[in-house]
């Protein structure tokens, strides 16, 4: 399951993943959520938890989550990925550097450290 957090900057779409996270939350939740956003903003930041009620991800989410990822490519700002679970951490970590803006990862215990993180605005090039 995905669901939408409340208390972050109108701009951050704030969700977390529990128990499994299938082809239809990102189909219900997810993507009308982001579209919603893109409605109102040129980019966006995410705040993505999988907490530890979170379970996996079925093969239909994770290849929905590669083709919103890469579809919306240039109006992802920064991102805060909160996870334990060791591989996910260690993608984000990857693939990082291909991101435009900053992406973080923090530990479930860090959790209001990334919400702080992912609600400052990122400095402007001069």
């Amino acid at each position: 399951m995905i669901e939408i957090l409340q208390g972050f900057p109108d701009d951050v779409l704030a969700i977390s993943g529990y128990g499994e996270v299938t082809e239809e939350d990102y189909r219900k939740v997810l993507i009308p959520a982001t579209n919603e956003k893109l409605k109102k903003y040129k980019s966006m930041r995410l705040f993505y938890q999988l907490g530890d009620r979170f379970t996996g991800f079925t093969a239909g989410a994770m290849w929905q989550d590669t083709k919103l990822g890469l579809s919306r490519w240039s109006h992802w700002g920064r991102i805060a990925m909160v996870t334990d679970v060791h591989w996910i951490a260690q993608a984000m970590r990857l693939l990082a550097p291909l991101f435009h803006h900053p992406v973080r990862v923090f530990s479930n215990a860090e959790f209001e450290s990334a919400k702080r993180w992912i609600a400052e605005q990122e400095a402007k090039a001069a």
